[in-house]
């Protein structure tokens, strides 16, 4: 099959996204022009010299960056920029449905008060889904570099917002920091209602996705490559079919694989794990949706019905109601028909 046919396929293919962080889509151009708004000296000279610092050897050495950007970010009208930047750009590659995470640590700890980020990011979300047709649903995560006074504080603030943020998530520096750190709060996230997630199993180990689903009560894991070590816990994961958002590009940019061909995607898809495909930080990892699907399909030479059955899998791990569900499966069926 030629290459322009498979990414013609790819653009058309309707899709959801699941694990994707507001402050990982802020590309370089709109990082200066806001920063110039709020008089923001950064370290950088020019975009280009920004994108050449997008060169990472681990989790930590992104983070670094991931956080510098994230200081120019002051104002409601700054978050609202950012994720309707977001939205246009996955408007244009098909994407139908968002839920994705936002840090209000990352901003809170910078005296940003926490209703700025919040109502930034909702507004653009609502205006997302009336302008472009693009539904979402809100995850608010704690970091967990940072002690659990902070996130049950940040979960204090979250609590009035309840009718916006649907679940909370667990995410930063993995290794060192594993979820049974904030089994409490956690608890009390799920007394009050939200849906629980959280990163597992990126560059930790297998028992963090244990941790994720036994201790957090987890209802996605995010990542969670690192499950194949232990046959057990795929058996869990299959039985339970819990969905995990895997996120190609990322992995590669961060070195959790070596190259797109060893990706283990097609043996989880062998095993029957509920896997989904999605961007993490598209402007630090060099692609977004399209371009995870694309560098993925290249690499593992994957067919269009495997590549459909990843878009449904994706709806299927939604919290779309079930017959949002069943009308975007039966879209992706249809088209695959005609394609």
């Amino acid at each position: 099959m030629k290459d322009p046919e498979m990414l013609s396929f790819i653009q058309g293919l309707p899709k959801t996204e699941l694990h994707l962080h507001i402050e990982g889509s802020f590309e370089p151009e709109l990082m200066f022009k806001i920063a110039k708004r709020n008089n923001i000296e950064i370290k950088y000279a020019n975009v280009d010299e920004i994108k050449q610092a997008y060169s990472f050897n681990n989790l930590q050495e992104f983070l670094d960056i991931y956080y510098a950007g994230a200081s120019v970010l002051l104002t409601e009208q700054d978050f609202y920029d950012v994720t309707w930047a977001y939205l246009t750009k996955v408007h244009e590659q098909n994407v139908k449905h968002v839920e994705i995470f936002f840090d209000p640590q990352t901003h809170t700890d910078r005296n940003v008060p926490f209703e700025f980020v919040l109502n930034g990011i909702y507004n653009a979300l609502e205006d997302g889904q009336k302008q472009l047709g693009i539904s979402f649903r809100l995850i608010m995560s704690f970091l967990r570099h940072l002690d659990e006074a902070s996130a049950f504080k940040t979960l204090e603030q979250a609590l009035p917002h309840k009718d916006k943020i649907v679940a909370v998530g667990l995410d930063s520096s993995e290794v060192g920091n594993p979820p049974s750190k904030f089994q409490r709060v956690f608890e009390k996230a799920l007394d009050e209602g939200f849906l629980t997630v959280a990163h597992a199993g990126e560059e930790g180990p297998s028992e963090y996705i244990w941790e994720a689903l036994d201790l957090l009560k987890v209802t996605r894991i995010d990542h969670g490559n690192r499950c194949l070590d232990d046959a057990d816990l795929v058996k869990r994961l299959v039985d339970q079919q819990t969905p995990l958002t895997l996120c190609p590009l990322s992995n590669l940019e961060l070195k959790v694989i070596q190259d797109l061909k060893e990706y283990a995607l097609p043996t989880m898809m062998e095993h029957n794990l509920l896997v989904t495909i999605n961007s993490d930080d598209p402007a630090y990892f060099g692609g977004y949706m399209n371009e995870n699907f694309w560098g993925i399909t290249k690499a593992l030479n994957l067919s269009k019905v495997q590549i459909a059955e990843l878009a449904k899998n994706g709806f299927k791990a939604s919290w779309l109601s079930e017959q949002e569900k069943q009308e975007f499966l039966e879209q992706i069926d249809l088209y695959l028909k005609n394609n």
